[in-house]
């Protein structure tokens, strides 16, 4: 038995069954989990990819207004990287190019077909295949752009060639979906997509599971190595267990995937078409209906919204509270998300809140009475209960961030540049979501992943 530490701390434990236990985090308990009931399937008439979705991608178009598309045809490839292509999600006519400030991108429109035609990129034999087929297949099916790279956690380019590739099957973040049940019946898919992963790394490719759960048969693999985790969230966060079974280094790159994603990976491999759809988590003490819906990328969401979300003064979110982006009333799926989160709009302000014991208040320490009862399960808002202020040293972030790294040192070089800082720091370990926790505690109210976020683009550019 091996024990690591971390700043004088121990932070996890580590075994011969090749169990890490994460000590530091904090499991966030809401109202309003996803139970196993089927919604029905959701269709809408039109259907949006936005390029926004994809972040160090600089779009170019290969669509305008009226062309006709299949699903897996391509929309957009990055003009730096023409290899990353992104492909449409269903088949009709593109009918609008929306655009914001300075001409940028911002959603490309199809009015769908009653029947989804799918572009045919031909069925592949794993068996009897190489790297570079495999890397093609990726890319032409537009399922490449479902692996995040890391450094930087841009989409994949299916020229490089990662030191080792992460599967993600641990959802521990606030109401996540039961990933069982959303891989229910994908066994023959989930396999292949595995299979194919193993041909495009020379190391490991790692499939992370939950230690506190039962485990997923259907993710265990020959040609992959089985990691469990255990204890707190952030232990379902992919760069939390890249740091714990095999830290990265100044010029790996390292190839992650959700186990979500895996079905509509094995999907083009096994027919040759582009299928992103989902059984998707509905979730949240705003969602009248909660459950799982089967929904396809980019879907319309109004029709949806009316029925199953009490949309009076709430906030939707694709993905998680701690991560997810907004979503509006009238807006779709966005691209890579199994999770919707309806929760109150926190505009509202509580008159000398802070003098109250605040029994029934959440806390990520004990400046409530509320730390008493660490079971109960909160109907939080969007409220951050301050404004911006000075960012001060505290050590606070050391808690809620289980990495071989100094947080807020790499937060402060980040926001002066100081480049050659931030490597030594670490910034090559982290990305915006693995600050989302510490951004819930933080005393500054500061927009940590945004932060991170900027500056891996910065000195994505430095390099570049």
């Amino acid at each position: 038995m091996l024990y690591l530490t971390s700043q004088s701390k121990i932070i996890l434990k580590r075994t011969m069954s090749q169990t890490y236990k994460i000590r530091k985090g904090h499991n966030i308990k809401l109202i309003g989990d996803a139970p196993q009931k089927h919604l029905g399937a959701v269709a809408s008439s039109t259907y949006a990819v936005s390029p926004l979705d994809f972040p160090g991608i600089t779009p170019k178009l290969v669509v305008k207004a009226g062309t006709q598309v299949n699903a897996g045809d391509v929309l957009f490839y990055d003009k730096d990287r023409p290899e990353v292509l992104i492909c449409s999600p269903v088949s009709g006519e593109v009918t609008e190019i929306k655009r914001g400030a300075k001409r940028k991108i911002l959603q490309v429109i199809i009015l769908a077909d009653s029947d989804t035609k799918y572009a045919d990129h031909g069925s592949f034999d794993l068996k009897s295949t190489n790297r570079e087929a495999t890397a093609a297949h990726f890319a032409n099916t537009g399922v490449g752009a479902l692996i995040t790279s890391r450094p930087y956690g841009v989409a994949a380019s299916m020229h490089e060639l990662p030191r080792d590739i992460f599967v993600n099957g641990v959802q521990s973040g606030p109401l996540a979906g039961d990933l069982a049940y959303q891989l229910a019946g994908k066994e023959t898919e989930v396999a292949a997509a595995i299979e194919a992963l193993s041909l495009m790394t020379a190391g490991k490719v790692y499939v992370s599971q939950d230690g506190d759960v039962p485990p997923l048969g259907l993710l265990s693999h020959e040609k992959a190595t089985s990691i469990q985790f255990t204890g707190k969230h952030p232990k379902g966060l992919v760069g939390t267990q890249i740091a714990q079974a095999a830290p990265m280094n100044k010029g790996e790159i390292v190839w992650t995937v959700n186990a979500v994603d895996l079905p509509v990976i094995g999907h083009a491999f096994l027919t040759g078409s582009y299928a992103p759809t989902y059984r998707v988590a509905v979730a949240g003490s705003r969602a009248k209906n909660a459950g799982y819906a089967t929904m396809t990328q980019g879907v319309g969401l109004s029709s949806f919204v009316s029925t199953n979300i009490n949309n009076d003064n709430t906030r939707m979110i694709a993905g998680d509270v701690l991560t997810g982006t907004t979503l509006e009333e009238n807006g779709f799926l966005s691209f890579g998300k199994s999770q919707i989160t309806a929760i109150p709009e926190g505009n509202s302000t509580e008159f000398f809140g802070w003098v109250l014991p605040g029994f029934g208040k959440f806390s990520t320490n004990r400046a409530f009475w509320s730390w008493l009862f660490p079971n109960r399960k909160y109907d939080l808002d969007t409220n951050i209960h301050g404004e911006e202020r000075a960012f001060v040293v505290t050590g606070e972030y050391d808690k809620f961030i289980p990495m071989d790294i100094f947080p807020q040192q790499l937060l402060r070089c980040i926001l002066i540049g100081d480049v050659e800082k931030m490597e030594q720091l670490g910034i090559y370990e982290v990305l915006p979501e693995d600050f989302a926790l510490a951004e819930v505690a933080c005393t500054s109210k500061l927009p940590l992943q945004q932060i991170v976020r900027d500056g891996l683009m910065d000195l994505r550019k430095e390099m570049m």
